[in-house]
């Protein structure tokens, strides 16, 4: 892909005897919305760690912004333009909403005043302009998944690797969750993201990268990866074939 904002080549990455990736090929377009999809154990979370820079490949190389980035540490990596959510999140939760967000924007200003002012707008972008005063672990499941995204949007990514955005949010909650996500890649960020939520995938990514075992399987729109056979038998079941 000529127009990629990450590119991993040929990345590996090994646990003792087992080969968690293998030879992994993946390109995310600037302001795409581009999902990672598979079974339980396919090597989604560890390819997330390792351009995250949680993990060290045992092989391959990551690019991002045209420049060679598999051996930067974590900070400098943030600094270049890489953010990540969690799965499972882990606000302060003695601190408010606010004070949280402005953990994320600290590294960007001199002055407290600046940090605060900066990160009103995340709060109200992510709806929780009501709550910024309240303890974070106050918060409702699926408020503190816009929490994370406000905290890591403050540190002004290009890139927001996001980790289970529908996880144990309710139904109704989704489709604004949705929303917020097109309008952040409308306004230029890129977006790689893990979800086993199908038919919220489904609405939002541009394209996807099936992984299995370790390695890519398939890559393509969602109406190419539903129609896959290999992704049929390995994550839609048997019976959808």
């Amino acid at each position: 892909m000529q127009d990629a904002l990450l590119q991993t080549h040929e990345l590996t990455m090994r646990f003792g005897g087992l080969t968690a990736l293998a030879d992994v090929n993946v390109a995310v377009g600037r302001g795409e919305i581009h999902a990672l999809l598979g079974p339980n154990g396919a090597g989604k979370t560890t390819l997330f760690n390792l351009i995250a820079v949680v993990l060290r490949p045992a092989a391959g190389r990551i690019r991002f912004a045209d420049r060679e980035i598999t051996r930067l540490r974590p900070d400098r990596r943030c600094r270049a333009g890489i953010a990540r959510t969690f799965q499972i999140t882990q606000p302060f939760a003695r601190l408010t909403v606010e004070e949280n967000v402005m953990c994320g924007a600290l590294p960007h200003f001199r002055s407290m005043r600046r940090v605060r002012d900066d990160v009103q707008g995340l709060i109200d972008a992510v709806g929780l302009a009501e709550k910024r005063h309240a303890p974070a672990g106050t918060l409702s499941t699926g408020q503190r998944k816009r929490l994370e995204l406000a905290r890591a949007l403050a540190t002004k990514p290009a890139l927001l690797l996001i980790d289970e955005l529908s996880g144990g949010v309710d139904q109704p909650s989704l489709p604004a969750l949705e929303k917020l996500v097109r309008e952040l890649c409308r306004d230029g960020l890129t977006v790689l993201m893990i979800d086993h939520n199908m038919a919220f995938v489904g609405k939002l990514a541009h394209r996807v990268s099936f992984l299995g075992g370790g390695k890519l399987l398939a890559e393509g729109s969602m109406a190419e990866i539903r129609s896959s056979p290999v992704v049929r038998d390995l994550y839609l079941g048997l019976a959808d074939a």
